[in-house]
C-alpha cells in the first residue's frame, strides 16, 4: 500500500499500519511529490509494525545531494534491519526544478551516477570520485547499515529499464496497464536473480463506475500530459488513442482533454469496482510478472463519510489474506 492515506493524519497511521499487517499487507511504500517527505511516513511503520515491509517509491535523485541522501537511507535501514529497499529516480522538471529550485538535467545519467555513489556509501566505502553529474570527495558514512537497502530505480523507457537490470537490485515501474508489464520487462531481461518489479496501480474502490472514471481522468490528465509519461505512452502504442487529450491540453481546454480519454483507456490504466474486483485487477499486474504490486489508494465518498473506521474496513477487504 502506499503511505501515508490519504486524510489521515501521520499520527493516526500507527491503526492504518496494524490493520495492513492484520489483512496480509506485506509492504509499505512512500511516495514524494508534494505531500510528505518519502521516509517520515516509512520511519513511523518502522517503529510502529515491525511485520511491514518498506520502501521510498520514490526519492528523487536531484533534491538530495548525495551525501545526505546516503545518510538519510543508512538512517532508516539501520531502523528496520532488512525491511527496508531504497526507491530511487528522476522525478520531473516541475518537482526538481519549479519546486526544488534544482536543473533537471541529464536525468539517466544522474541517476546511474546515484546509484553507483549510493551502493558504495551504503556499503561502508569512502567515495571520492567525480562521477558524470557530480563530485563527491572523501565521503564515508559515520554509520553504515549492517543491512544495506536494496536499491530500486524507477524506469519508463528502455534506456531507464536497461539501466535498472544493470545496476539495480529492481526496477519501479508507474502508470502502466497489467498488458504492459511484459513490454517494459522486456527490456530488463539482463537483470540478476531476485531482480524486483514494484509498480504503483491506481485504485479506486467504488461501484460507482461513472465516479470512478471522472477521478480518473482527472488523474490521467494530470500524469499523462508530463513528457516523460507522454513519451512513454508513447512507447507502449497509446500515441493515437491519446493524441486528443494532448491537443485539447496542449491548447488550454481542460474540459475538452478530460472529455477526450475513452471509458476504455481509463478502465486500463485505473483500478475500480469492489474490493473482490480490485483485489483480482491487482492479482493481473502480479501475474503479468509485478513481484510488489503497491496499491496507490484514492479516496471516495464512500470512504469520506465513513472516516478512519470505514477506511481500516477496506484495508480489512482489499487484503489479500481475503477469502
Amino acid at each position: 500500500m502506499t503511505v501515508p492515506l490519504s486524510g489521515v493524519p501521520l499520527a493516526d497511521h500507527a491503526a492504518v499500519y496494524t490493520a495492513l499487517a492484520d489483512a496480509g499487507f506485506t509492504d509499505v511504500w512512500s511516495a514524494e511529490v508534494n505531500g510528505t517527505d518519502g521516509f517520515t511516513p516509512l520511519t513511523l511503520a518502522a517503529a510502529w509494525e515491525p511485520r511491514l515491509s518498506l520502501g521510498t517509491a520514490i526519492a528523487p535523485v536531484f533534491t538530495r545531494g548525495p551525501g545526505l541522501l546516503a545518510m538519510t537511507a543508512a538512517a532508516l535501514a539501520e531502523t528496520a534491519p532488512g525491511r527496508f529497499q531504497l526507491g530511487i529516480g528522476a522525478s520531473s522538471p516541475v518537482v526538481v526544478g519549479d519546486w526544488n529550485a534544482t536543473d533537471f538535467d541529464r536525468p539517466l545519467d544522474r541517476s546511474r551516477d546515484m546509484l553507483r555513489l549510493l551502493r558504495a556509501a551504503l556499503a561502508g566505502e569512502q567515495v571520492d570520485e567525480a562521477f558524470a553529474t557530480f563530485t563527491v570527495k572523501r565521503f564515508r558514512l559515520e554509520r553504515p547499515p549492517a543491512v544495506p537497502p536494496r536499491l530500486m530505480l524507477a524506469a519508463l523507457r528502455p534506456g531507464m529499464l536497461r539501466l535498472a537490470a544493470a545496476e539495480a537490485d529492481g526496477v519501479i515501474l508507474n502508470w502502466l496497464a497489467a498488458s504492459d508489464v511484459p513490454t517494459a520487462l522486456a527490456e530488463t531481461k539482463e537483470a540478476g536473480p531476485g531482480f524486483e518489479v514494484a509498480t504503483r496501480i491506481f485504485l479506486i474502490p467504488t461501484e460507482d463506475a461513472a465516479w470512478a472514471r471522472t477521478v480518473g481522468r482527472r488523474l490521467i490528465t494530470s500524469y499523462l500530459t508530463v513528457p516523460a509519461y507522454a513519451a512513454f505512452h508513447r512507447w507502449l502504442g497509446r500515441g493515437e488513442a491519446l493524441t486528443p487529450m494532448w491537443q485539447a491540453w496542449a491548447a488550454g481546454d481542460r474540459k475538452g482533454a478530460l472529455a477526450a480519454i475513452p471509458d476504455a483507456l481509463v478502465d486500463e490504466l485505473i483500478v475500480h469496482g469492489s474490493p473482490e474486483q480490485c483485489r483480482d485487477r491487482v492479482r493481473a499486474y502480479a501475474d503479468a510478472g509485478v513481484t510488489v504490486p503497491i496499491m496507490a489508494l484514492t479516496p471516495t465518498p464512500e470512504l469520506d463519510r465513513g472516516g478512519l473506521p470505514a477506511l481500516l474496513e477496506l484495508i480489512t477487504e482489499l487484503g489479500p489474506t481475503t477469502t
